[in-house]
């Protein structure tokens, strides 16, 4: 199994009832949440967002896997910053932020 098959594998727990809008899958069901994945949706056109709180509700740690087009050829550090400038000020104030992302695969 691939590196990107093993962390997509990882991620599913992320995804499993994602909301179909427009092609774009989304997963993310409390307020900070949702507010995340609106920017996130309005910043990238991503075939996949899932975010997910993983502080016990109080919005302080957030768990974010973005599959975009606009990542084809970045680095993974350049990737992360992407969505970390998407995410602007919403950033400071969280504790910790996990950023997973990937490119969709060709048809």
């Amino acid at each position: 199994m691939s590196w990107c098959a093993l962390r997509r594998a990882r991620l599913l727990c992320l995804r499993p009832h994602g909301v179909l809008l427009r092609s774009l899958q989304v997963k993310a069901e409390s307020d900070g949440e949702k507010k995340l994945a609106d920017i996130l949706k309005q910043s990238f056109s991503a075939s996949q967002i899932a975010v997910k709180d993983i502080s016990g509700g109080c919005g302080a740690m957030y768990e974010i896997f973005v599959e975009a087009h606009d990542f084809r050829g970045k680095r993974q550090v350049q990737q992360h910053r992407l969505v970390n400038k998407a995410l602007g000020d919403e950033v400071k104030n969280m504790h910790g932020l996990r950023i997973f992302t990937a490119v969709p695969e060709e048809k």
